[in-house]
């Protein structure tokens, strides 16, 4: 009897033997980072035929938790695979699903998902469909997770434009950064320890079957103070903020400003009451602790670029400062009139 967890880093499942002992089953592009007595086994979930006799030969699951899956044409595969040999059915969805223009605040996990935004959030909202469907059916007893923001050691901090580790050269070098909007909307972040704990407490949870659960940071900052906190976790100057509209940055960077035009500009706070209560779920590291604790690792591995290979940010900024200087003078005649 396995619980069976599907690794975002490895595209693939990986097991958890209760007894002691894993099973990793991913495409092995990625390096294992797991300690202790460990059997990998490769194989990709998107060749269907190959994945269900593969999953059919690890026997009985106890549960399978699935952090990969985003697309129908994969959850539909996965019930077929899993349909009366699994005990739980843990999916990794995401707070994306919610309609970020919402109509109020923090998102439960009743709040509209009918308006999710871009090409990801679509698809993992009909995921989540299909999974609560099969639910009913009697097919898979499904728990649905939802993290928002999750950061670890190994990777960058989210910034306005991804996750580019100049953002972190520049905090230090006392350069601007740009800020979308007024850098008055609202934020969370989680560190993975964190949001696994929440994991952890929906295995073998019978009180979870049937539903899903916000798993996030409860810090809501602006965008503003989560820049000045990075600022001072990693002994940078206080930095200079320069706000600029998000419909502007997208326009004249649709790729880079990706992220800001579809999530960051939106207030995205969430409410975590039900996690708490059936999963144990509890937020234990501050932002403040966790951008710290980030940069070292990326200090340590040589992880931070220089920015001055990346002029990017400098010409957004001169070009905004001067265009408001343009405004500001073709407007003077008229700036007072109401």
């Amino acid at each position: 009897m396995y619980p069976l967890h599907w690794d975002r880093r490895g595209a693939g499942p990986r097991t958890h033997r209760r007894e002691g002992g894993l099973i990793l089953y991913n495409r092995g592009r990625t390096p294992l980072r797991v300690d202790g007595d460990v059997t990998v086994v490769r194989g990709d979930r998107t060749d269907g035929a190959r994945f269900a006799d593969q999953l059919a030969a690890l026997g009985t699951l106890d549960c399978v938790v699935d952090m990969v899956c985003f697309d129908p044409a994969e959850a539909e595969s996965a019930i077929r695979a899993c349909r009366g040999r699994v005990g739980q059915y843990i999916f990794c969805s995401s707070v994306t699903v919610y309609d970020k223009a919402g109509a109020g605040y923090p998102f439960t996990e009743q709040a509209p998902r009918d308006h999710p935004l871009g090409d990801y959030a679509a698809k993992k909202a009909r995921c989540e469909d299909i999974f609560l469907a099969a639910h009913r059916r009697g097919d898979l007893p499904v728990t649905i997770l939802r993290p928002g923001s999750t950061y670890a050691e190994g990777q960058g901090i989210i910034h306005t434009f991804g996750g580019a580790t100049t953002y972190i050269d520049r905090l230090r070098r006392g350069r601007p950064i740009i800020v979308p909007g007024d850098g008055q909307s609202l934020w969370v972040a989680c560190h993975a320890d964190d949001v696994a704990r929440g994991f952890v407490g929906a295995l073998g949870n019978q009180a979870t079957l049937g539903r899903a659960y916000n798993v996030t940071g409860e810090e809501w900052m602006t965008w503003d103070r989560y820049h000045r906190t990075v600022a001072a976790a990693v002994g940078a100057p206080e930095p200079t903020l320069v706000h600029i509209p998000t419909d502007l940055l997208a326009a004249i960077a649709p790729e880079r400003a990706r992220l800001a035009a579809l999530d960051l500009r939106y207030t995205n706070i969430f409410d975590t009451t039900a996690a708490r209560r059936d999963l144990g779920f509890r937020y234990t590291i501050p932002w403040a602790d966790g951008a710290r604790r980030v940069v070292a690792w990326l200090d340590a591995h040589g992880g931070i670029a220089d920015s001055d290979a990346d002029p990017f940010d400098d010409r957004v900024v001169a070009a905004w400062e001067a265009l408001t200087v343009q405004m500001a003078a073709r407007c003077a005649d008229v700036a007072g009139v109401s």
